[in-house]
């Protein structure tokens, strides 16, 4: 994430003009953004831009703020203000995350948070539909696309379904794992999606402020009637956003629509 000097952002203030500084600011931030800028560049750092533009640090502040609200730029902690990557769209599809990454053209990571054997009590044994204290095989992952963390999962599996699951090391691709090993391949399945506002925990490890907005999906996955895949994800809404198609009940749809997680 390369970062110029101040003196490449082409414009200056008109002190005459009655259009308040941290507007004038505001454009010519967004237009440098657009036109001099690859998603992920940095900006010159508050003290360089402050002095290159003649402005108290509150009126940069003002103008940033507007331009990170809008989504033209972003703020990654501890690091700087960059433009902004655009958002991928969060559609819903039972396939694994390395498979949609790929298929956008980014290479797939991810850290092993957890991979351990667990009882089912309360909410967990009520959602997975399960007797308080059955085992089942939580899987626990930091997710990364180019290095960079998109979002947080932690899937719940019934022991019983998976024997031996343990034994070898944490899969790359869950559901690939699932399906080479076990023939369980996903049916069907239901998302509950949410708002939400990160955690301390969550934030640290997504890289975003804590109280930042995520996207939070809840995920039971069956094969025939059976459910084999409880999740609960975490996505950075400032890497996402939600498309979901419509259709009028009872009309033909007419382009082919694929439905990605």
């Amino acid at each position: 994430m390369a970062t110029k000097n101040a003196q490449h952002i082409e414009g200056r203030l008109d002190d005459a003009s009655t259009v308040p500084k941290h507007a004038q600011l505001r454009e010519i931030l967004r237009r440098h953004a657009r036109t001099a800028c690859k998603p992920g560049e940095g900006l010159p750092s508050e003290r360089v831009l402050t002095k290159a533009f003649g402005v108290a640090r509150m009126t940069l502040r003002q103008a940033i703020d507007a331009l990170v609200e809008d989504g033209t730029l972003e703020r990654v902690v501890g690091l700087g203000t960059f433009v902004a990557r655009p958002k991928m769209d969060l559609q819903v599809k039972l396939t694994s995350y390395s498979e949609e990454m790929q298929r956008r053209g980014m290479v797939p990571a991810a850290r092993v948070l957890r991979f351990d054997e667990v009882p089912a009590v309360g909410n967990l044994a009520r959602e997975m539909e399960l007797a308080d204290g059955t085992p089942v095989v939580r899987f626990r992952r930091l997710l990364l696309a180019d290095g960079m963390p998109m979002s947080l999962d932690e899937n719940f599996l019934p022991a019983h379904m998976v024997p031996g699951f343990l034994d070898e090391p944490a899969p790359s691709s869950l559901y690939s794992s699932l399906e080479e090993r076990y023939g369980l391949v996903m049916q069907w399945g239901e998302d509950q999606i949410e708002a939400t506002a990160a955690k301390p925990e969550y934030a640290q490890l997504l890289a975003v402020d804590a109280g930042a907005p995520l996207l939070k999906i809840q995920r039971h996955a069956y094969v025939r009637r059976e459910l084999v895949d409880y999740s609960v994800s975490y996505y950075r809404a400032d890497r996402y956003k939600l498309w979901v198609p419509l259709q009028r009940p009872g009309t033909r749809r007419t382009s082919s629509h694929s439905y990605n997680r």
